[in-house]
């Protein structure tokens, strides 16, 4: 089975970050977006990886063979935006004939039970229920569960149950040679979605069900994202237990610090990320995400996210702020 992971987005909402930083690169909780989708796979003994990049896409090629040297990892370049049913269809050539694949969005970070999903004897699609459907792909289902029809962002959903982005599909030939014939008829290939492929296989016959996401967390845009920082935080396994002795500094948990920081004279947390060398001084920062090698000098901040190799000083506001800026509001 292979996973295919598309991360050829731009990532307008999360602007001015995207704008020198890959979306699934973004810092969070102590990792990144794209660690916890591959990391997750991992344990579960899954090895092989297909990955489509476009937009700053030499980035994210260099992440992972950086910190994934062992997985089998395969890069295709999605030069155009033509949808995320193109995306998929690039990787044809790198499956087997029929094989499994399993498709996860490159923004998405959901709790769910991988191992049961593999085993399925049928192709699933993860769902979960949510206030907002008109915002989202979303499911419509048979009495017997089995999937009806799907939706990419219906102006009147008949269904609460949004798609989160991750697909178990065994028939994967029919998948490719779907979105091959339909892309034939589509006028605007960038609005040809994953979605309408695969309600297209549900019409010709072929039974997709349906898995329920345990949690499904909104990476975004920068309110939700920071939420999902918070709720990552206080989950055990990604605050820092072991925090060096910072001079004169208050670590309010949870938090997560990366190696090789210089904190002095602060008050930290609750629900601060820290990237890697990051230097403070003087500064009270809480629920933000703040990126590595950046230097906070005489600041109050909160509900921030700060990019790497920023630098701050004398500033009490809510932030937004992108890689390689230097404000100073003292």
């Amino acid at each position: 089975m292979k996973v295919i992971i598309p991360v050829a987005g731009a990532g307008a909402k999360l602007r001015p970050h995207t704008y020198t930083q890959p979306k699934p690169l973004i810092p969070l909780a102590g990792k990144t977006i794209l660690s916890f989708i591959i990391d997750q796979f991992l344990d579960n003994g899954h090895r092989e990886f297909i990955f489509i990049i476009g937009y700053l896409g030499e980035k994210i090629k260099n992440y992972v063979e950086e910190k994934y040297p062992d997985i089998d990892a395969t890069f295709i370049v999605q030069s155009e935006r033509s949808g995320t049913g193109h995306a998929i269809y690039l990787a044809k050539e790198s499956v087997a004939a029929d094989e499994e694949v399993l498709i996860v969005y490159g923004d998405t970070i959901c709790d769910y039970d991988i191992a049961s999903v593999l085993k399925s004897p049928i192709s699933l699609v993860g769902v979960k229920k949510v206030d907002n459907p008109i915002e989202f792909g979303v499911a419509e289902l048979l009495p017997n569960g089995m999937i009806k029809n799907l939706v990419e962002k219906p102006k009147i959903p008949k269904s609460n149950l949004a798609l989160v982005g991750i697909y178990k599909i065994k028939e994967s030939a029919v998948l490719f040679d779907t979105i091959e014939n339909d892309f034939r008829s589509v006028e605007n290939l960038e609005d040809y979605h994953l979605t309408n492929a695969i309600d297209t296989m549900v019409r010709k016959g072929i039974q997709i069900g349906t898995f329920q996401a345990i949690n499904w967390f909104d990476c975004g845009k920068k309110e939700t994202l920071l939420e999902t920082n918070a709720i990552l935080l206080n989950k055990v396994e990604y605050a820092s237990e072991e925090i060096p002795f910072f001079d004169n500094t208050i670590i309010v948990h949870p938090v997560s610090i990366a190696e090789g920081c210089s904190i002095e004279n602060s008050i930290i947390g609750p629900n601060v990320t820290i990237g890697e060398k990051a230097v403070i001084r003087s500064s009270m920062i809480k629920d933000s995400i703040i990126g590595s090698y950046s230097v906070l000098e005489k600041v109050v901040l909160h509900s921030s996210l700060i990019g790497s190799d920023a630098f701050v000083c004398g500033a009490s506001q809510s932030l937004n702020i992108g890689d390689n800026t230097e404000i100073d509001l003292s």
